[in-house]
């Protein structure tokens, strides 16, 4: 399974990659700072500065129905928002 799993294209994101040269993914759950680098630098050939990364807990929502109440919930998801090195730059609209 690959650790970068979707580049996040947002108007917060899209912004911060144009004005910071940094740039957000959704990535596996259990991959560290060290392997989204190693990563990030052998798909996209850039030079990586900095990784930060946040976890986001899963949401329990519930809904009552005339069946009766229907919970679930969604999936904990991992972002990770790479600091590239100047003169670098990061294409992800070339996929589309």
């Amino acid at each position: 399974m690959s650790i970068l799993i979707k580049p996040i294209i947002t108007e917060k994101a899209t912004e911060d990659s144009e004005l910071n040269n940094r740039f957000s993914f959704f990535v596996d759950n259990k991959a560290n700072k060290v392997q989204i680098k190693e990563a990030v630098e052998s798909t996209y050939g850039v030079t990586v500065d900095k990784v930060r990364t946040m976890n986001i807990k899963p949401t329990v929502k519930t809904k009552y129905t005339k069946t009766g109440m229907v919970t679930g919930t969604t999936d904990a998801l991992k972002k990770a928002i790479v600091q590239v090195s100047e003169g670098d730059t990061i294409d992800l609209y070339s996929n589309l």
